[in-house]
């Protein structure tokens, strides 16, 4: 991999894992030596072009702040040119942990820790499931996560876009959705939390609620928070998920 220079936060660097222009991720170190943690960090926005890695900057620098290598990973959407969607999007989340093995910084890839919000909790969700990953996901924390692909049909989360996300119905389609949802990918074989926000209307609580209840994944439930509070540094919710993957 090699380094390409962006307009970041300071001490943050950008490096590709692939060939498509979404191919890339965010490094975010802290202070010392080393080997530090990772915390995988993927963004959401319901897989769309019009969101990226950007709304994860605040969180990541505060994970550094707090001895935690970040890895913000950027990733093929949809409505892009390269083509976002199944299977690109999860081929681009695998390809993108699976790039840590080969990066020079001071990386403890015995501890790594994949956290998405929303589309993006859906991903991290996936990614630790993955059998004979280059560099296995060791625990996962959900911010308001679409853990159930058929369920969000049902839901129409986002106007029904996880048929645009997955190219058709859960009846039209069976094979994909079995290969996409984390429901459907269970056991899950590391630490799991969920966080939840129960105002949330983008993301409904009953959707981490269920995927609890047959996954045995930690749940976190925040009486007064919606569905962006997870990505703000100073909300409780985030404050739950920077304690317990400590």
């Amino acid at each position: 991999m090699h380094c390409i220079p962006s307009a970041l936060p300071r001490s943050a660097t950008t490096h590709r894992y692939g060939p498509a222009r979404s191919n890339f991720a965010e490094l975010f170190l802290p202070d010392g030596d080393g080997p530090h943690p990772v915390a995988v960090v993927i963004h959401g926005g319901f897989w769309k072009a019009q969101y990226g890695r950007k709304l994860m900057h605040d969180l990541c620098a505060d994970l550094a702040a707090h001895g935690w290598a970040a890895w913000n990973l950027e990733y093929r959407r949809l409505g892009l040119r390269s083509g976002g969607g199944f299977p690109n999007t999860l081929d681009d989340v695998a390809a993108g942990i699976d790039a840590l093995a080969d990066h020079a910084a001071p990386l403890d890839l015995n501890r790594v820790v994949a956290i998405g919000h929303s589309a993006g909790g859906h991903l991290a969700l996936w990614a630790a499931t993955r059998e004979d990953a280059r560099v296995p996901v060791t625990a996962v924390a959900a911010q308001a996560a679409v853990s159930d692909l058929r369920m969000a049909w049902d839901l129409r989360l986002s106007r029904g876009v996880v048929v645009r996300f997955l190219g058709g119905k859960p009846e039209e389609i069976p094979d994909r959705y079995a290969a996409a949802s984390p429901a459907e990918r269970l056991p899950l074989r590391v630490p799991a939390l969920l966080v939840h926000g129960a105002r949330d209307v983008n993301v409904p609580l009953s959707m981490s609620e269920h995927f609890a209840a047959i996954s045995g994944a930690e749940l976190r439930v925040f009486d007064d928070e919606a569905h962006m509070g997870h990505i703000e540094p100073g909300n409780p919710m985030w404050r739950a998920v920077r304690e317990w993957i400590r």
